[in-house]
C-alpha cells in the first residue's frame, strides 16, 4: 500500500495540477496566495518535495518553455497517478475533521502561570495581530482578483477562522476583565 500523501505533498500536486509548474512557480503562488499562513511548505523543501513526488511517479518533468535567459528550470506536471492520489486525499481533508495543533491551545493551558495583567495584554496583543493578519489575508486576496473559486473560498475560509478567533479573544478577555 503506497504512503498516504502529506498535507505538503497535496499541495504541491493540487498547484502542479493546475499547470506545470517549476519550483520557483510553486514558491511564487504560495507566497501570493497566502499559503504560508496553513502549510509547512518552506522554500527548500519544495525541491525536496518534487524529488518525493517525482520518485513516486506522481508528477513527471515536461519540456520547459524555451527562451529566458539564465538556468533551465524543471517543469514538473501532474500524472494521472498524481492526480487520484492527490483527489483520494483531498476529499478526505474536505470530509474529515482534524484536531488543530496551535501554540495558542498551549498558552490557553498554561495562562495560569502567569499574572492577570500580563494574560490579558498577551490577549489584547493577539487580537492586534489577528486584526493585522486579517487585513493582510484581505489585501492579498483584493490584489489579485478575480480568484477561481476554489482559490477564493481559501482566502475566505482564512478570513473566517480569523473572525472567529477575534471575537473569541473578545468574548475572552471581557471574562477576564470582569473577574479583576
Amino acid at each position: 500500500m503506497p504512503a498516504e500523501l502529506t498535507e505538503s505533498e497535496v499541495t504541491l500536486l493540487g498547484l502542479i495540477a493546475e499547470r506545470p509548474r517549476h519550483g520557483f512557480d510553486l514558491e511564487k503562488v504560495i507566497g501570493e496566495r497566502g499559503m504560508r499562513q496553513w502549510t509547512q511548505i518552506g522554500f527548500s523543501s519544495i525541491y525536496y518535495l518534487l524529488g518525493k513526488l517525482e520518485k513516486r511517479g506522481l508528477i513527471e518533468e515536461v519540456a520547459a518553455p524555451s527562451g529566458g535567459p539564465g538556468r533551465a528550470r524543471r517543469v514538473y506536471a501532474i500524472t494521472p497517478e498524481g492526480r487520484a492520489a492527490a483527489a483520494e486525499r483531498t476529499a478526505a481533508f474536505l470530509a474529515e475533521p482534524s484536531a488543530v495543533a496551535a501554540p495558542v491551545l498551549v498558552g490557553m493551558a498554561n495562562w495560569p502561570l502567569l499574572p492577570p495583567a500580563e494574560s490579558i495584554g498577551a490577549l489584547r496583543r493577539r487580537s492586534d495581530a489577528l486584526g493585522r493578519k486579517r487585513a493582510e489575508v484581505l489585501a492579498a486576496r483584493d490584489a489579485q482578483q478575480p480568484l477561481p473559486d476554489f482559490v477564493d473560498a481559501v482566502f475566505e475560509y482564512s478570513l473566517a477562522m480569523l473572525e472567529a478567533e477575534q471575537n473569541w479573544v473578545a468574548r475572552t478577555l471581557t471574562t477576564l476583565e470582569r473577574k479583576r
